[in-house]
């Protein structure tokens, strides 16, 4: 291993080991000889790497804000139906803050304002969802009467809500607990056409979710630009269009696989 792969893995372990403190304790009582302990340094290695706790918080923000931002790119990608899109969405990103401590930490963070805030995730997600609810209109996929404005807001404080709950128990990010939701909120939102079409549970079956990349944080997470490409860098191409309502083909495809841990913003 050379002295470069060496120094951007201590980063890295930095980084994670950082998440876990200020998860689990804040900005302001996360302590840096823990941190630097946690991932196996010494204090001089951690401020050979970062000049002080804000810096430090700053690298896990910006690790989650990748992460995350890459899960909202994913629900633009393809020509299926924009409302199944957003529905996987929201399983995308449960699946994510369940699995990446550094991706919790770095929403944690950011609604605290640790270090000083210079992005805002709230509004990531809320673009991501006005954006989905604005194209499924565009494609007559809503109910008559139902607007993207009105729905966004509803869609919002519904899964911030979760994520919140989520903080003292993860049974709140689980599949059942967003297929329930779905489950109340589609038959409202969606056109009669679509009734029954939409998977409140996603579109993928249970457990065919595959991992493509690594935690946030994690090398590959690291080495990624922050403008956020599609998942695993790859574009997901849409389904042609068939006798299904979703445009997703007459039969059932397995399909793109999905993104791993990667770091919508519901923090």
């Amino acid at each position: 291993m050379t002295k470069q792969d060496r120094a951007v893995r201590t980063r890295l372990a930095l980084i994670r080991s950082a998440a876990a403190q200020f998860e689990a304790h804040g900005y302001v009582r996360a302590g840096l000889a823990r941190i630097s302990a946690g991932a196996g340094v010494s204090s001089g290695a951690l401020h050979f790497h970062f000049a002080d706790k804000a810096a430090v918080a700053e690298a896990v923000e910006d690790a989650a804000a990748r992460a995350l931002r890459q899960a909202a790119v994913r629900g633009h990608v393809g020509d299926g139906c924009a409302l199944q899109r957003l529905v996987d969405v929201t399983h995308h990103v449960a699946r994510l803050l369940c699995a990446d401590v550094v991706v919790r930490a770095g929403l944690r963070l950011n609604v605290e304002g640790a270090g000083g805030r210079v992005r805002d995730l709230r509004r990531e997600w809320r673009e991501c969802v006005q954006g989905l609810l604005a194209e499924a209109e565009r494609r007559g996929e809503l109910a008559a009467g139902v607007t993207p404005q009105r729905t966004s807001a509803v869609v919002l404080a519904a899964t911030t809500g979760i994520e919140v709950l989520a903080r003292e128990d993860h049974e709140w990010l689980a599949r059942p607990s967003l297929t329930d939701l779905w489950q109340l909120l589609l038959p409202c939102l969606a056109a009669p056409r679509l009734a029954g079409a939409v998977d409140p549970a996603g579109s993928k079956p249970a457990g065919s979710e595959r991992a493509e990349s690594g935690p946030a944080g994690s090398e590959r997470a690291e080495s990624e630009p922050a403008g956020g490409q599609a998942v695993g860098g790859q574009p997901v191409e849409g389904q042609p269009v068939g006798s299904d309502p979703l445009g997703r083909g007459p039969v059932a495809r397995d399909g793109q696989a999905e993104a791993g841990r990667a770091g919508l913003a519901l923090r």
